[in-house]
């Protein structure tokens, strides 16, 4: 009898063509569920029979009491290296393997770009006059030749997006909890020992930190009221290192030019939630790591974790 396995939030219903699960076709019975289950009862009742699951990012938590309600479940799957919304711990008292998969870099680098760029050169706007026929050139752009782009964060992808700063002739500049002065030279940026002082100095300020309880809502009202108001936040990073709050008063009350964002507190985003209609914010629907690319790989390598997993010698185990 085939195990059966469930990919879960396959919204653009790609995930069987962006890979050959065609090795699994004689052991192992693959659907996909392309809508976002919020409801735990729902989801429990969608995927209980599953031995394999398969998890998008973040998208759907897996934690103790989600584990509970699936007793058949064996192999856990998540695309990327890690997912603080999965419980490893509780599922590996369960009996239950974690395996996770490699995530490129240049995607979300690539995306922080273009949210820069769009608020740089006010895209949205003026795009959206042009198809609806209003003012002709209502926006005068922002130069990034000898402007200053703030780092938050020098890892793979903050050296990444120092690259394309440098390449564009901006002086970049970087903090991190971790960060020396040498490293920051090593990837051509100035090292500026003080978080306010980076956010104050910033044209464009950038965030690329993993969220951990040390960086969560490290970026809070003083830090935002730090900036210059022609100054703009970008996070293609995590949310939570972001005081909520404290970034929709910054907005609406011009501590800062605008914000370009692709991740938020929760997710989908909430049809009501002001994020959505302030008219200083580039708002992305989460799609930082959302190439072919990047799916070709999440989803490639999630048929080698279950024909790892089959065989008997899991590979990316998630600590």
């Amino acid at each position: 009898m085939k195990l059966r396995c469930a990919v879960l939030d396959d919204y653009q219903g790609v995930a069987l063509a962006s890979a050959d699960w065609s090795p699994l076709a004689d052991r192992v019975e693959v659907r996909v569920l392309r809508e976002h289950l919020d409801d735990r009862d729902a989801l429990a009742d969608a995927v209980g029979d599953c031995e394999i699951l398969v998890v998008m990012r973040e998208r759907t938590p897996v934690d103790a009491a989600l584990l509970d309600r699936l007793p058949r479940l064996r192999l856990l799957i998540t695309s990327g290296p890690r997912n603080a919304s999965i419980d490893v711990a509780a599922a590996r008292a369960r009996g239950v393997t974690v395996c996770g998969t490699e995530s490129g870099s240049t995607p979300p680098t690539e995306l922080t770009w273009a949210l820069l760029l769009g608020l740089a050169r006010h895209v949205p706007a003026e795009a959206r006059a042009v198809r609806e026929g209003g003012p002709w050139q209502s926006t005068v752009g922002s130069d990034l030749a000898g402007r200053t782009l703030g780092l938050v964060g020098l890892g793979r992808i903050g050296a990444r997006v120092a690259r394309i700063g440098l390449a564009f002739g901006m002086d970049v500049a970087a903090w991190s909890p971790r960060l020396t002065e040498e490293r920051a030279a090593e990837h051509g940026a100035r090292y500026v020992k003080d978080l306010r002082e980076l956010m104050a100095e910033g044209d464009f300020v950038s965030l690329h930190l993993v969220l951990s309880d040390r960086t969560r809502g490290l970026v809070g009202e003083p830090e935002l009221r730090a900036m210059r108001p022609s100054a703009y936040l970008v996070n293609t990073s995590r949310a939570g290192l972001v005081d909520g709050g404290a970034l929709l008063r910054a907005l609406r009350e011009g501590w800062i030019a605008g914000a370009g964002l692709d991740v938020y507190d929760t997710e989908p985003l909430p049809a009501d939630d002001p994020l959505r209609t302030l008219p200083n914010v580039l708002a992305l629907p989460h799609l930082g790591y959302v190439t072919e690319g990047n799916y070709g790989r999440y989803f490639g390598q999630a048929v080698e974790d279950v024909e790892a997993f089959l065989a008997g010698a899991p590979v990316r185990e998630l600590a």
